[in-house]
């Protein structure tokens, strides 16, 4: 893992995921991650590829039209969509909590208002935003492109200054300057005894 340009590693697979993703434009279709499992970059590709798909299920759903029992479906989908997602995210802090781990602390040593697996989730988001929004900002016939364009390079430096963010993150961690905890979401409304609509089923 080379810190000093994780960011930029990061933001070349996310373009790569978008772009493979339109190649095929389908919420059925399998993610063919080609990094090896289980290693960063899998990891990487794999948190980008349940975006993007989770971002087209949004767009599916908000059809007006939508049959009510199909939109029942996509939201369960979405659902265990989100339950995934958190799941790769904490895969990729234990990554980074087994790098950092062993590095001694310095005196004034902070914790991060989040972990860098959580940073980069945004940065997998804002990857989305920025294709939709230079395919919204070119549609000949879409009435704001212009003030999408305007977004699409707001965009651009919203993910030049997180990915700036990152790297320092990273360097602080390499450092001693900041260090991290592990920490799950604790995510109740999937967990069936935890849920009171489900657990109280049972009674």
């Amino acid at each position: 893992m080379d810190i000093s340009s994780f960011s930029n590693h990061c933001n070349k697979i996310f373009d790569k995921v978008v772009k493979d993703y339109h190649t095929v434009n389908s919420v059925t279709a399998s993610c063919r991650n080609p990094y090896p499992k289980h290693s960063l970059d899998y990891l990487l590709y794999r948190k980008c590829w349940i975006d993007t798909v989770q971002w087209h299920l949004e767009d599916i759903i908000r059809d007006p039209a939508i049959d009510p029992a199909e939109a029942l479906q996509l939201k369960r989908r979405i659902d265990a969509s989100n339950q995934e997602r958190t799941d790769v995210v904490e895969e990729l802090d234990v990554l980074f909590y087994r790098k950092f781990s062993g590095v001694p602390r310095l005196p004034n040593a902070a914790l991060n208002t989040e972990t860098p697996a959580w940073a980069v989730d945004r940065l997998s988001i804002l990857a989305l935003k920025l294709y939709h929004m230079q395919v919204e900002a070119e549609r000949k016939e879409a009435p704001s492109a212009a003030v999408c364009r305007e977004k699409w390079e707001i965009l651009l430096v919203q993910r030049e200054d997180l990915s700036a963010a990152i790297d320092r993150l990273l360097a602080d961690l390499k450092t001693g300057r900041k260090y991290m905890k592990l920490y799950k979401q604790m995510k109740m409304y999937n967990d069936p005894s935890l849920n009171p609509v489900l657990y109280g089923r049972k009674k």
